[in-house]
């Protein structure tokens, strides 16, 4: 039976369905990931998979990095590469899942693969992440001040009402706003987070304390050390351990 003009006028005017969006890979937990990737190349800092390589020249320096824009593109990650005279940092996450993913471990291996074949050491303490924090009474009347002076926007994969901040160039740290219940003008309201390898964070520490800091607090230890300069100004030394986060 031939659909009548009528019909075909509706069916024309109907908007097709729009595209199902993907649904997001499954997250692979920080000690998940730590078991399965190259330990000499590679930790979990925050939400990324972190290496640092010894190149020793810039020419063997970006035979590394094409390297790894192959692999990220043969497996469709999309890792932030930086090069310098004699170091390549990489680092990788899952942004549409807020974490890593198998992409991730993929890229790992491979880049650990193209490492070893180019004789390229990989050098774990190299690996850092700094982040800001800002104590507020009002975080959604002080977020957007900062948002504004930095240049920053919203880190990706995060609801822009959690005021989770992004260099949108990947280079400077993140920030980020902790409530207060009360004003403490007896203490400074901005400290400074070092996430480090894991594995580094109790010599960080001890560094740290005999340079002249002291330890306000490990409580939390090891998911953070607390600690003071001389002056009281704070920062806390991180990792991705005991958060729950597997």
């Amino acid at each position: 039976m031939e659909p009548s003009p009528q019909d075909a006028a509706r069916s024309a005017a109907t908007p097709a369905a729009a595209p199902a969006v993907p649904p997001a890979a499954p997250v692979v937990g920080p000690a998940a990931a730590t078991a399965r990737v190259d330990g000499r190349h590679w930790r979990v800092l925050l939400l990324w998979l972190q290496a640092a390589f010894r190149t020793g020249d810039l020419a063997t320096g970006a035979a590394l990095v094409a390297r790894v824009a192959a692999e990220a593109e043969r497996l469709g990650a999309r890792p932030d590469v930086t090069l310098r005279p004699d170091q390549v940092h990489v680092r990788t996450t899952t942004w549409a899942s807020h974490g890593l993913t198998e992409t991730d471990l993929a890229l790992a291996e491979a880049v650990s693969r193209a490492a070893d074949e180019l004789g390229v050491a990989g050098d774990p303490g190299l690996l850092t992440s700094q982040e800001v924090a800002v104590d507020a009474l009002d975080i959604s009347a002080v977020a957007p001040f900062w948002r504004a002076v930095l240049g920053y926007g919203p880190e990706p994969g995060t609801d822009p009402e959690d005021h989770v901040l992004a260099d949108p160039a990947g280079l400077g740290p993140g920030y980020w706003f902790q409530q207060m219940d009360a004003p403490r003008p007896q203490r400074n309201r901005i400290h400074v987070d070092v996430t480090v390898p894991h594995d580094q964070a109790e010599a960080r520490v001890a560094a740290a304390l005999a340079a002249g800091g002291r330890l306000v607090s490990d409580s939390r230890a090891p998911a953070f050390w607390v600690l003071a300069d001389p002056e009281g100004n704070e920062a806390c030394v991180c990792t991705w351990q005991d958060r729950g986060r597997g």
